[in-house]
């Protein structure tokens, strides 16, 4: 294997073949399950139908080459990156030491709700905890409880994800052992664990505060998928250093080193199945690209509606994943500021913006003629997270506010050419960034003035560049009906077909890299186990 970083890493063309392994989608899921294989020595050919690999990892500028703003699209808080963690080796040792993280600081999260009530999640458990009972100091019986509860289903949850790598007639045995804990919590709403812990209605819309994160409010959540949120962050959020897309440069640099590559505009049309077994793919221009194995990390739900057989898509297994409910759709305000933001307020830490304490107002019903408002704003200043951000002499610097919004209000335009959706889609569209803005100003006034430069972008966005059910940025909800289903597996009814991302795992940045973990797992048992054994036993 290769420790060199090649010139170039991935491009619209690819060497000729053969290839052990095809993964479909450069999102997390894919450059980590294409990351892997290549240090056991897989010849990978990842395929991304974008003009730029990363998935929700990756990065857009505005406003000139040099001089521009640059945007993350995906990664605004990223927990567990640390060498203290098993992620935070695996990413170190599968990008080659090339990804550096750096700390949000001492608060990653802040909460804004009406009346002026405010807390902060901080970098530490033992924090964290005081910060709760400081706020409700009647209801430490019950704080302890969620906490104890959060460690106890994070430590069951190994299991849960070593099972999903076990053949599928192992399941009655595993479901009753080696993943009990978790099963137990999975097949439970946040909801129904938060009323038992406590009937103070505020402490329950705290507890649920990070619902964003998962995309689901708790009538609906898993409260295990809460609870792996809340672990996730104990010892802080971080953010790479150089931006998002250095995940991706490093990730797919260490494929290219080790002789596998990345393409793209690569739009695969069908995955090949011959005599029952997967043996590589046709892309949209016809071309047939062959390999031993083929990882799908293109969705599972996607996947099945869109690159599959037709006998495969009305297979009974199919039907009872692609009929699961994607997660909401979002919209994302852009924008470009002039001038030291930190003294308006801004920081590295996330800024959540409440407009109710009901957390059930899970998205904006927006129309046009009657936008209303949003129940909640979601606020990250990239430039402030990245030391390597360099603001110039015009002191520029990058901000973004993000809220949930139903598919169906823009599925009308869905097919539609981008940039050409027509007068009405801009006409609402100009609507809703406008309320957003001002909305977003109430609770930042003193932005305003040094505001340059802001763009919307809407679910037709996320549905043209990257591709997901419905436009879900989190995909298949994670609620108990999801994690009830056997076939969101990394292991098939398919041989030689494998399914890897966060719909096979957790949602988030890290739970698609696990995802990508998984499907490795499951693809090469032997030795993806022996090199997982290998990162969990050093130093």
């Amino acid at each position: 294997m290769s420790d060199e970083r090649p010139d170039r890493i991935w491009h619209k063309t690819a060497p000729e073949g053969p290839w052990d392994v095809i993964v479909i989608g450069s999102g997390m899921g894919g450059m980590t399950a294409a990351a892997m294989l290549s240090k056991i020595g897989k010849r990978v050919l990842v395929l991304e139908q974008h003009y730029v690999p990363g998935g929700f990892t990756h990065t857009f500028k505005r406003k000139g080459r040099k001089t521009g703003y640059v945007w993350d699209v995906g990664v605004h808080a990223v927990g567990e990156v640390t060498p203290h963690s098993l992620t935070g080796k695996l990413l170190k040792d599968l990008s080659r030491d090339e990804l550096e993280w750096t700390s949000l600081g001492p608060v990653y999260d802040e909460f804004h709700y009406p009346g002026g009530f405010r807390i902060d999640f901080p970098d530490s458990p033992q924090k964290f905890r005081a910060n709760l009972v400081e706020a409700f100091p009647e209801e430490e019986k019950a704080i302890d409880r969620y906490l104890e509860l959060v460690r106890e289903i994070a430590a069951g949850m190994r299991g849960y994800y070593l099972a999903r790598t076990l053949p599928r007639w192992t399941r009655i045995i595993s479901d009753r052992t080696i993943s009990k804990t978790a099963n137990q919590w999975l097949d439970r709403t946040a909801e129904d664990v938060h009323a038992e812990l406590t009937d103070n209605p505020k402490l329950q819309a705290i507890f649920a505060a990070q619902w964003g994160y998962y995309g689901v409010p708790p009538s609906r959540a898993s409260f295990a998928m809460q609870a792996l949120v809340v672990k996730h962050f104990l010892h802080g959020g971080y953010y790479p250093k150089g931006g998002s897309q250095q995940i991706a440069k490093a990730l797919l640099g260490t494929v290219a080193a080790n002789g596998g590559w990345t393409r793209i505009r690569a739009d695969v049309d069908q995955i090949l199945i011959e005599r029952g077994r997967a043996v590589g793919v046709r892309m949209k221009d016809g071309e047939e690209i062959r390999s031993k194995k083929v990882i799908s990390c293109a969705g599972v739900a996607a996947t099945l509606e869109r690159l599959v057989p037709e006998s495969v898509a009305e297979s009974d297994w199919a039907q009872s994943v692609t009929t699961l409910t994607p997660g909401p759709a979002h919209l994302c305000l852009y924008l470009g500021f002039k001038g030291d933001i930190r003294t308006a307020g801004a920081s590295a830490a996330n800024k959540w913006f409440y407009e109710t304490w009901t957390p059930e107002d899970e998205t904006w019903e927006v129309k046009p003629g009657s936008i209303g408002r949003a129940s909640c704003l979601y606020t990250s200043f990239p430039s402030l997270k990245d030391p390597d951000h360099e603001p110039g002499e015009g002191e520029r610097h990058t901000g973004e506010v993000v809220t949930f919004v139903p598919w169906d209000v823009f599925e009308k335009w869905s097919g539609t050419e981008w940039h050409k959706r027509g007068d009405d889609y801009e006409a609402l569209k100009q609507e809703i960034h406008d309320a957003m803005l001002a909305q977003f100003f109430e609770h930042m006034p003193e932005l305003k003035p040094m505001l340059d430069y802001s763009e919307l972008s809407t679910p037709l966005s996320t549905d043209h560049f990257c591709r997901p059910l419905k436009g879900s940025i989190y995909g298949l909800e994670p609620t108990p009906t999801r994690f009830r289903n056997r076939y969101l597996s990394p292991i098939t009814p398919i041989p030689g077909l494998y399914f890897g991302g966060s719909e096979v795992s957790s949602v988030g940045v890290i739970g698609a890299m696990m995802g990508g973990v998984l499907a490795v797992a499951s693809a090469e048992p032997l030795k993806g186990w022996q090199y997982l054994k290998s990162i969990m036993t050093s130093d």
